[in-house]
């Protein structure tokens, strides 16, 4: 009895060293959890915000002037907005990018994902800022997909681990004999093996053919395969969700000062405005006669200080690059001079490139420096633009009336939407310089800005980044892994 009692005290000591050290443990863990700083202080304190995205026309791709891209530009202002600097690590495939931040090797995902129902298991996303569709994508003269109906048979390829192999998956339990394959490439790479005859048909999403097509005239979507679908950022659920809430109040802010507005503006707001013939015929133009011209622009831009392919692409919108051209209202010349305008910049002969491309050079500038200075660019390029088309005053009558309904004079989004009303009497009547094509001017400035992109396409090698932006070779990414409990995301 004795022995069983000491073995009973015994016990009893050493269960309560057990719950000591439990409980010390337990203390120890609730302080190093208190005073372990959030993911959204270590961002802040390593001064840097390391960001993955996809290389490619609506996400991040280098030009000679550096990285550009709507996400990239995006990401961009979040990191001023924390006040650290941007690191961007932009891979070739959505296969590649989704391991590192599921694992939580970066801070943020700004890719252009579409929310779906397996990677909202995986990844915590931020407030959608952009809406698309997924679209079905054939080359033109071949007969047209209008349902999912037309793709059965046919040769279909999507990106890997994409939104789209997902709508396919859903689509698959209703159509059976639907099949596709899931190809480690980004979505220009399909394009162009649709173009070649190399597959039938492609799924873009809405933003990216919208872009893209100028690139690629021949294709064309088919029909919608999906309802509009959201984008947004990813975050990895592995972290605290310090670094989510701090985004939502960055969207919350973009969204009512309507810098996000402007930005979708930017890099959307232009694009559609060429159609298939334009395209096409833009270039033969380059290639048959944009050369005997070329050292002219070239010329004029070291001078005045502009993009020779900017200068080329107001030629082009201005005569198609014909030096003879000329219009009923006595315009002529490859930049499409007034008379008034030839003598106000010293030309002598309107016919003579060499004379008039440094001299529309010089009109540029001119009207340029009359832009009010605080206007930023890209901005004050546009604003530019529009004057040399309709003149300085009308651009200033439409800058007005867009104060006048409330919108900012400052923003060509705002004043591209008033600028047609000087057609109409109740507000050319209320402004100085009068009636107005007002209308002209939007496309003009719109046709422009395609033209140009086109031309920054066809003349510039990607060239390297700044050396503050990480970008591994294609193909190449972290160490990191799909957990081994999660299906591959899709």
């Amino acid at each position: 009895m004795r022995q069983g009692q000491i073995i009973y005290r015994a016990f009893l000591a050493v269960s309560g060293i057990v719950v000591f050290i439990a409980l010390i443990a337990s203390v120890n863990s609730l302080i190093r959890s208190r005073w372990q700083p959030s993911h959204l202080q270590r961002v802040k304190e390593s001064g840097r915000l390391r960001i993955v995205t996809l290389y490619g026309v609506t996400t991040f791709y280098p030009t000679t002037d550096g990285p550009a891209g709507f996400e990239y530009e995006l990401a961009t202002q979040f990191a001023r907005w924390l006040k650290v600097e941007p690191v961007f690590v932009a891979y070739d495939s959505i296969t590649s990018l989704l391991p590192v931040i599921l694992q939580g090797d970066a801070d943020v995902a700004a890719a252009g994902l579409t929310i779906t129902d397996v990677r909202d298991q995986y990844l915590r996303f931020s407030s959608p800022y952009q809406t698309i569709t997924e679209q079905v994508i054939y080359l033109g003269g071949t007969l047209r997909p209008r349902t999912v109906k037309d793709l059965l048979g046919k040769c279909l390829e999507v990106m890997a681990s994409s939104s789209h192999q997902r709508t396919l998956e859903i689509l698959k339990q209703k159509y059976s004999q639907l099949r596709w394959k899931s190809m480690p490439l980004d979505i220009e790479r399909l394009l162009q093996r649709v173009e070649g005859g190399e597959c039938d048909h492609t799924i873009a999403d809405s933003n990216q053919f919208a872009t893209l097509r100028r690139f690629y005239p021949r294709l064309k979507a088919g029909f919608d395969l999906s309802d509009p679908k959201p984008l947004a950022w990813a975050f990895s659920k592995n972290h605290d969700g310090t670094l989510h809430q701090e985004a939502e109040k960055f969207f919350r802010h973009i969204r009512e000062d309507k810098t996000l507005e402007r930005l979708l503006d930017h890099y959307y707001g232009y694009v559609g405005a060429l159609g298939y013939v334009d395209i096409f015929v833009f270039r033969r133009h380059f290639k048959e006669r944009l050369p005997r011209y070329r050292k002219f622009f070239a010329q004029a831009a070291r001078r005045y200080g502009w993009d020779w392919r900017l200068l080329a692409a107001i030629a082009y919108q201005e005569s198609h690059w014909n030096n003879n051209a000329k219009s009923p209202t006595g315009v002529r010349g490859i930049m499409m001079m007034t008379q008034q305008t030839a003598r106000h910049v010293g030309i002598g002969n309107r016919l003579d490139p060499a004379q008039t491309i440094p001299g529309a050079a010089r009109y540029l500038s001119q009207l340029k420096a009359r832009i009010p200075k605080d206007i930023p660019e890209p901005d004050r390029t546009w604003f530019t633009l529009a004057a040399y088309n309709i003149g300085f005053g009308h651009l200033e009558d439409a800058r007005v009336l867009t104060e006048a309904n409330g919108d900012d004079p400052d923003r060509w989004m705002d004043v591209k939407k008033n600028l047609p009303l000087l057609t109409r009497k109740q507000w050319y009547s209320r402004v100085k310089h009068g009636y107005a094509r007002g209308y002209e001017p939007v496309r003009y400035v719109e046709n422009v800005r395609n033209y140009y992109d086109l031309m920054v396409r066809m003349t510039e090698a990607s060239s390297a980044p700044p050396s503050n932006h990480l970008l591994p070779p294609a193909g190449k990414s972290p160490k990191g892994r799909i957990p081994d409990t999660a299906p591959a995301p899709i």
